[in-house]
């Protein structure tokens, strides 16, 4: 926990889609297992095809996101990018890069299954999250 505003995490991880259906306690179990990350302008976080192994959720500055060299999207403090490696290590899909000083948490995989494996409740939360999240998608269409 040391090195970031815990507190401030758990909010971000709360509005987050999969994460929603999660009570306080279990946002803050994920919360616990995050790493502090600083990096400074121009450095890249992930790489398109690097094979992922972590979801961040930026704390603090911008991001922007390329993908085939072009720019496709800019994040900013409450953003996240990466959900999806927790549950599969296929390549990555985007390059994301710093646009300036960037605070990020990130969850590795091995510690987002020790969440699921240490409260199965959480696994139903997530589960259910991800379904709304579908749902919310679905009717958009």
């Amino acid at each position: 926990m040391a090195g970031y505003d815990r507190a401030l995490y758990q909010m971000y991880l709360a509005k987050i889609p999969m994460f929603s259906s999660c009570t306080e306690n279990q946002l803050d179990l994920i919360a616990q297992l995050g790493d502090a990350i600083s990096t400074g302008n121009g450095r890249d976080l992930i790489r398109e095809g690097d094979v992922g192994d972590g979801f961040y959720v930026i704390t603090s500055g911008s991001a922007t996101v390329r993908r085939g060299g072009r720019d496709v999207a800019r994040l900013a403090a409450g953003d996240y990018f990466g959900e999806l490696s927790l549950f599969d290590p296929a390549p990555r899909n985007a390059t994301v890069t710093a646009a300036g000083p960037l605070s990020c948490v990130m969850l590795t995989r091995a510690a987002f299954r020790k969440a699921l494996n240490d409260v199965p409740a959480i696994r139903d939360a997530l589960l259910q999250g991800m379904a709304r999240r579908i749902h919310e998608l679905d009717q958009r269409v």
